[in-house]
């Protein structure tokens, strides 16, 4: 179970870290070259400050009209992504294996902190997941794949909680946990969770398109 554990935080990590770069990289070059093809026009009017205001009103919390009208969808919605990207980056352990790799750490959250915050960030992901499930108008638009890219999103901070507090056998569960981020790294550039990125491209070409050329704000 070591040995596999080093093969998974060594060479296969790396291997996850390239196809996440490279494919969101060919990705974003493959949409940015079919929207000069088929929206060359957009272009004639993009403007930075249209653009940015269109992101920051989606990013600010009830910052857009349509985020105002479900307060509490919105409020699991902001609590998810930014635990989703905050915890990994300021976890102590992550910035323990991020120094002894390259020498240097971010800001570290505190360990208690951090067990407190997976726990928000799992009641979250369960409202998001009971919410597909109940709504109608969203059930009708969730296939099974989506309900498992859900599921695959919150399995490292399952597999990570339970391994810091010791809930089952730590060898397995760590050896889950890393394998189950990179296969997460692996699938974000070729599935619907790639918006983690595209997010900021599809928000400034609405704001080109409504705010610069039609003079109407996107949110």
């Amino acid at each position: 179970m070591n040995r596999l554990y080093e093969i998974l935080s060594g060479p296969v990590l790396w291997i996850a870290f390239v196809i996440f770069v490279a494919g969101l990289a060919l990705r974003l070059a493959f949409l940015f070259g079919l929207s000069r093809e088929r929206d060359r026009i957009l272009y004639n009017h993009a403007q930075l400050t249209w653009g940015l205001r269109s992101i920051m009103h989606w990013l600010i919390p009830w910052g857009s009209r349509a985020l105002r009208q479900q307060p509490v969808f919105s409020l699991g919605v902001y609590t998810f992504h930014l635990l989703l990207l905050a915890l990994p980056l300021f976890l102590s352990a992550h910035n323990a294996l991020l120094d002894e790799a390259f020498g240097f750490r971010l800001w570290s959250l505190n360990d208690r902190w951090a067990d407190a915050l997976t726990w928000v960030f799992l009641a979250a992901g369960v409202f998001l997941l009971l919410r597909r499930l109940v709504r109608p108008e969203v059930r009708i638009l969730t296939g099974p794949w989506d309900y498992a890219l859900l599921v695959l999103t919150m399995m490292p901070f399952i597999t990570g909680t339970l391994a810091y507090r010791q809930w089952g056998p730590y060898e397995l569960l760590m050896v889950l946990h890393v394998l189950s981020g990179e296969i997460l790294l692996v699938l974000i550039p070729f599935t619907k969770l790639g918006h983690m990125v595209l997010f900021f491209f599809t928000r400034a070409f609405i704001g080109f398109e409504m705010g610069a050329r039609r003079g109407a704000p996107t949110w």
